[in-house]
């Protein structure tokens, strides 16, 4: 059910890009306490992407997940951008995450919805 989208203007090499999956996708199961067989995570690097007006290293990324709990938004915000200051070296203030809640109706797998 969670998905995280990491969008960058960096280029990143093919074993960076498995890198970031593979952790990201533990680190998910740590964070929202979901099972690994239902995290998708997806890294894109070289996007087309300026933020402030510049083309300094930039991510948007979106993290979607049924049950996201409002009190833990900030947290979850705080671990993506300590997590792609660590992996990326981009820096807090040159990301931004969008968090949002599925309504289990609303979010479809295998010929059903959750």
């Amino acid at each position: 059910m969670p998905y995280l989208r990491v969008e960058t203007n960096l280029e990143l090499s093919s074993d960076k890009r498995e890198s970031i999956l593979k952790e990201a996708s533990a680190q998910l199961v740590d964070k929202l306490g979901k099972p690994e067989r239902f995290v998708m995570v997806q890294v894109a690097g070289g996007a087309d992407l300026i933020f402030g007006g510049t083309s300094d290293p930039a991510a948007y990324v979106e993290l979607k997940s049924i049950g996201l709990p409002e009190n833990q938004t900030e947290p979850l915000s705080r671990f993506v951008c300590e997590f792609l200051q660590a992996q990326l070296n981009i820096p807090p203030d040159r990301v931004y995450v969008e968090l949002i809640d599925i309504p289990r109706k609303y979010w479809g797998w295998n010929n059903g919805t959750f």
